[in-house]
């Protein structure tokens, strides 16, 4: 039953899924007129780099958390 019912979770969220606007309309008017500067690295580039530096920040405490535990969890059943 409780498979059941994740899967049921599941199926609901990626069908009731709607597309998100990360930006408001000015902000990204004005790093996408950024980025197709061809001087290299620019305004809009950075903000972007930082915002993916930001996101990914929180996956990796997670799953060093969950390494954590997995390595305790092992090293707990051999004794």
């Amino acid at each position: 039953m409780r498979k059941l019912v994740c899967i049921l979770f599941a199926a609901m969220m990626l069908v009731l899924a709607t597309p998100a606007g990360a930006q408001c309309p000015m902000c990204k008017t004005a790093l996408k007129s950024n980025q197709t500067n061809k001087k290299g690295a620019t305004v809009g580039n950075g903000i972007n780099k930082g915002i993916l530096f930001l996101l990914a920040t929180p996956y990796l405490l997670v799953g060093a958390a969950g390494f954590a535990w997995y390595n305790y969890r092992k090293n707990r059943k051999d004794v």
